[in-house]
């Protein structure tokens, strides 16, 4: 979320289920660690990881970084996030703090890696790029990763979870004016976007995947924690009702009680300062 350019209603669509999104969405899987530092060379000695939202993409660098500051404007998911910090011994180390994308309270060229978890889409890209290009040390690293919805299990229970957003995203046009809605941009741009910034002298694509154990209560949980469809209970609509049950009978009907390994896949596009 970007200051000065920022939308409000982008920060706004967070705020009031920090503990469905804490409870049911992925961790950072350790392959973003893993990738980052090998592109770095070294261990970074800071981490600044922006649009933070609960902790859940800064957390997975402790014991793999000196200092990780976590940035998130939204006070709900940001007191998560620090609610979660207080029950952590040995972690002096991390911080979250209030913070725009633009305009990051940190020194020019102190930061080894920069990193945007399921949050670059939301900010101005422009000014953004070139506020970490700032803050970024020479040959440092920026990555914007994001998880693909949904989760990889079978085609019929997809096709239910796709109902359920393509109605939440039908209810919302229907019932909140544009200029009152969150504005999220085309994250197949984001290479392109770092590529014609030119802050970074490398740009660059990586898939992978991280298996997760499921069962069905986290599965509909992590349905119901997307963005979307908690605007449309904000709005005290019923519109959902419907869709939540044929999808939570889906997905009960598949995993029968079982938990399962469940596919997550992310794609992380990153530039090289």
């Amino acid at each position: 979320m970007t200051s000065g350019s920022h939308l409000q209603n982008n920060v706004d669509r967070f705020s009031g289920f920090e503990n469905d999104y804490d409870q049911h969405r992925p961790k950072a899987p350790a392959a973003v660690v893993d990738i980052l530092t090998s592109y770095l060379g070294r261990k970074p000695a800071l981490v600044a990881d922006v649009g933070c939202g609960t902790g859940l993409s800064s957390f997975v660098w402790n014991k793999h970084a000196e200092r990780i500051i976590g940035f998130e404007p939204n006070d709900d998911m940001r007191g998560k996030a620090l609610s979660r910090l207080s029950e952590l011994t040995d972690a002096e180390h991390i911080s979250f703090v209030k913070g725009y994308s633009d305009k990051l309270a940190l020194e020019a060229e102190t930061v080894d890696i920069v990193t945007c978890s399921q949050s670059f889409h939301w900010m101005e890209p422009v000014s953004t790029l070139r506020e970490f290009a700032r803050v970024l040390k020479p040959e440092g690293v920026f990555a914007a990763y994001d998880c693909d919805w949904p989760p990889t299990l079978h085609w019929s229970v997809e096709a239910e979870y796709k109902r359920l957003i393509d109605r939440s995203e039908a209810v919302i046009a229907s019932n909140i004016a544009e200029k009152d809605r969150a504005s999220k941009r085309d994250k197949e741009q984001h290479v392109t976007q770092i590529r014609e910034s030119g802050l970074f002298r490398f740009s660059k694509e990586i898939v992978f995947h991280n298996m997760e154990r499921c069962d069905a209560q986290r599965y509909v949980g992590l349905a119901l924690s997307q963005g979307g469809v908690q605007a449309v209970f904000k709005l005290g609509s019923t519109e959902l009702v419907k869709p939540i049950e044929a999808f939570r009978s889906s997905v009960d009907d598949y995993f029968a009680g079982r938990e399962l390994e469940v596919m997550f896949s992310y794609r992380m596009r990153l530039g090289v300062k």
